[in-house]
């Protein structure tokens, strides 16, 4: 699904404007970005945790030509699927 869609579905099921749905889908897409710049976890629950992980650099190699490349330390977000959702998704493929 993309974000389009998401905000499609989101106006369709709760009978709103596509405009509002939009902003709706902004806010939280843009809160949750927030806080994990500020190292912060998001937890929604029945749903799953965000959270921004530090990793170290290193030596890497470029696999084409061999050349050795340094990494740089960078931060990623990571996000943990809650056991409801889990659930809910098995469920779904039986």
């Amino acid at each position: 699904m993309t974000r389009s869609e998401l905000v499609d579905a989101l106006a369709h099921r709760h009978s709103v404007s596509r405009v509002v749905a939009e902003h709706v889908v902004e806010a939280f897409f843009t809160g949750i970005s927030a806080a994990l710049r500020e190292g912060a976890r998001v937890e929604v629950r029945g749903f799953g945790t965000f959270a921004a992980r530090n990793y170290e650099g290193y030596t890497g190699r470029n696999p084409r030509t061999g050349e050795s490349i340094v990494v740089h330390p960078k931060v990623l977000p990571v996000f943990k699927v809650g056991k409801e959702l889990r659930v809910r998704v098995e469920e779904g493929g039986r």
